[in-house]
């Protein structure tokens, strides 16, 4: 992103002015310049002897060690950054610089060594630290040279992108238009401007940094005007991060007539149809890329990148098999081209690599990507297997620690299959057997429950990563704890639509990772990395879905004290979309049956209490009606996409599925009278062929409560409800069994953000 090796040339030129030290000689200031076209024609020995006269008669200038630091870090080709950042921590100490306490600059000269420990910290993805020290060197940007300012604006742009904060990037676009092609003054030295703009244009592309890049050629092109695509291409990038689709259709289009369709330039077009969801055409876009091998140069891996956009595409087309194929393609590239870099130095952090790249390889985000298509795909245990080795690097988004407890939710609800084991289909409904004869024949309708534990066998730890309901528990807790408490997401009351977990580009962060995910202190934002940042009441909405996920696990692992917990505090949230409140009563109703209060759960069971089953917030816009102007409907197809089989499709069906389970409610409480008209009513809601086994069954047994054998048998034969609305009267004995049926089985969860 941005490049410093112009620092020797900075440095050696501020060795002339240095007050703190004896006065700079004629013969000094010769060698020092003598040193910077050493160093600019790529004569690293060379410089360094000269440096080392310099040394001779000025042991104990900290800017002559600084550019010895900075030559050799060159003559290295980039790879010894753990030493290299050892030395600029001693120089730093030498003066008694705090680098993250910069109060103020006392000698302008010193502005390269911030620099410098900055990009050093962009390149090891440490974005909040580089930008703390950035933003503070940005105060005193006026005194300083007009290369160097150039260089500090650009990254700070490339690290208010990496961090999604638009706003911010937006802001410093403009100021740097206006330094380019605007500038206040015209009186700062321009010496050396043109060969250090070349660096910088070439900087954001390839992602060096402070000695990465050494550009010797030389353009007769003007520096400012050579610097034009870039900033187009900053605009075109704010653009699309903050959705702005007709300024960004501007920006491209200005991309496009100044640099061509480059590989860069095809990418943001790409993202840029992605977000207008014109999905087709951002495929042929993307298939049109040059393959250019330019990873190690530039640290650029088009084609994974080009596998991961086209897996996100189709996420957002509901195919997600096909998305996964493309994920897997995209992490067999990244493994294949992370093979050619060079290895790391035994016992070295960072050193053995070039610094850009240091942080190229994006396995976890590829694992992340490809988990939360999987989840999408029904195939959560291959989903858990990726997210749970991508929590290793983004532990800090309660995003991904949600869609953790998913997997294991889906892992681990019942199929088909093994709901027919205890509870029969309509196809199962017909006759099983018979036992006995005569008064004593009975009629066998459903096998026992042969249901098994899902619980984890003892001396096993439920910390132990495995796809069950407790590691659901665990992982929920986590996502829990990194949520803002509910008093300070109500105080944000921020708007906006949640950020999905997959995205297109290759601005996000990946498996070199640093980044602690912290963002300033009033954005009121939940860092998610990979993903975009959770604003306020996206955060209040992620806390809605892990208190439903909670009360469901809590049910399936038999607390109901918890479950009923869970669920209150689900009722009483501030932004509660009406698929959520729907849940909430449904779980709160159901453990309190558990717990024998099923006066309370009857409460609970009034089908008045859901008045709408929307994914979507109140208050907010819906998502259908923004298409084409810059909204995310993919919120919104993500959330219609993993919708289950057991979930209402509409107001009626969860209507019908409340009265289901309050005609079970008044079986408990011998109310069978109303558990009749409840049925009756429920069964009017919906078509008969959407009416559950369970409803029929229920049905059988209120009609033997009532002594209506008869009835009960055509009710089987026929397997639906219909003869009870006919009614009838048999002299039939009740059964001997007086025991209520089990109630319904409950809406399983959804996966949700």
């Amino acid at each position: 992103m941005a490049e410093s090796s112009d620092k020797p040339e900075e440095t050696a030129e501020t060795t002339e002015t240095v007050p703190s030290v004896a006065v700079i000689t004629d013969e000094e200031r010769e060698l020092a310049g003598k040193a910077l076209l050493q160093f600019e024609s790529g004569k690293y020995d060379a410089a360094l002897n000269t440096i080392s006269r310099l040394e001779e008669t000025r042991p104990s200038d900290h800017k002559v060690l600084h550019n010895r630091a900075v030559v050799e870090f060159h003559k290295s080709n980039c790879t010894k950054t753990d030493e290299f950042r050892q030395r600029l921590q001693t120089v730093c100490s030498q003066i008694s610089i705090k680098v993250n306490d910069l109060d103020g600059l006392e000698d302008v000269d010193n502005g390269v060594l911030y620099y410098n420990q900055a990009v050093v910290r962009f390149h090891t993805r440490q974005f909040q630290e580089a930008a703390n020290i950035l933003e503070k060197l940005f105060q005193f940007i006026e005194p300083l040279e007009e290369t160097l300012a150039r260089k500090i604006c650009m990254v700070l742009i490339d690290l208010y992108l990496l961090t999604y904060q638009a706003e911010k990037a937006l802001h410093m676009v403009s100021y740097f238009d206006k330094m380019l092609f605007d500038p206040p003054s015209a009186g700062k030295s321009k010496e050396g401007a043109q060969d250090k703009d070349k660096e910088k244009d070439k900087a954001p592309e390839s992602g060096a940094s402070l000695a990465a890049t050494k550009e010797t050629t030389v353009e007769t092109v003007s520096p400012n005007e050579e610097f034009r695509p870039l900033l187009h291409q900053y605009k075109a990038r704010c653009c699309l991060l903050a959705k702005s689709i007709k300024a960004c259709k501007r920006e491209i289009k200005a991309v496009i007539n100044t640099q061509g369709m480059t590989s860069t330039t095809i990418f943001l077009k790409a993202n840029f149809e992605y977000l207008r969801h014109n999905y087709r055409k951002a495929v042929k876009l993307l298939s049109s890329i040059p393959d250019a091998p330019r990873m190690i140069e530039l640290g650029e891996w088009i084609p994974v990148m080009f596998y991961n956009n086209l897996g996100c595409i189709h996420f957002y087309m509901k195919k997600y098999n096909l998305g996964a194929f493309y994920f897997k393609k995209a992490m067999q590239e990244n493994d294949n081209r992370a093979q050619q870099l060079p290895k790391r130095e035994p016992g070295q952090v960072l050193s053995g690599r070039p610094l850009h790249t240091l942080a190229t390889n994006k396995h976890y985000e590829l694992l992340y990507n490809a988990g939360v298509q999987l989840l999408h795909a029904g195939r959560p245990l291959a989903a858990f297997d990726c997210l749970i080795e991508s929590v290793q690097v983004y532990h800090s988004n309660p995003r991904l620690w949600l869609r953790i407890a998913e997997c294991c939710i889906a892992a681990n609800q019942e199929t088909p299959e093994e709901e027919s084991k205890g509870i029969p289909s309509k196809k199962q409904m017909s006759s099983q057997g018979v036992v006995g004869s005569g008064f004593h024949r009975k009629l066998v309708v459903m096998s026992p429950s042969q249901k098994g534990s899902k619980f984890t066998p003892n001396g096993q730890s439920s910390a132990i990563p495995v796809a069950n309901l407790e590691f659901a528990s665990i992982c929920l807790k986590n996502a829990a704890m990194l949520l803002p408490e509910e008093s300070a997401a109500k105080d944000a009351g921020s708007t906006g639509h949640a950020g999905t977990g997959v995205q297109l580009g290759s601005h996000a962060l990946d498996s070199g990772d640093m980044f602690d995910g912290s963002l300033p202190g009033d954005s009121g934002c939940v860092a998610a990395p990979p993903a975009f940042p959770l604003k306020p009441l996206e955060a209040a909405s992620l806390r809605c879905s892990v208190l439903a996920c909670s009360a469901y696990v809590s049910l399936g692992l038999g607390d109901n004290v918890t479950a009923l917990h869970h669920a209150q505090t689900l009722l009483t949230q501030p932004s509660l979309s009406g698929s959520l409140k729907f849940l909430g009563h449904l779980y709160a109703a159901e453990a309190l049956i558990s717990l024998d209060q099923v006066s309370e759960a009857i409460q609970h069971l009034n089908p008045d209490n859901v008045s709408d089953v929307s994914v979507s917030i109140p208050g907010t816009v819906d998502t259908a009606t923004e298409k084409g102007k810059g909204s995310d409907e993919g919120e919104e197809r993500e959330s219609q996409a993993v919708h289950s089989q057991y979930y209402p499709h509409s107001l009626q069906s969860a209507k019908s599925t409340l009265m289901f389970n309050l005609a079970s409610a008044h079986c408990l409480r011998s109310e069978f009278e109303k558990a009749k008209k409840c049925l009756h009513q429920a069964a009017s809601l919906i078509p008969a062929n959407e009416i559950p086994p369970q409803a029929i069954m229920l049905g059988v047994y209120l009609e033997l409560q009532s002594g209506n054998t008869k009835l009960a048998l055509q009710i089987i034969k026929k397997k639906q409800l219909i003869p009870m609305m006919k009614g009838s009267d048999s002299n039939a004995p009740l059964p001997t069994s007086n025991t209520p049926p089990t109630p319904l089985i409950r809406t399983k969860q959804k996966p949700r953000k």
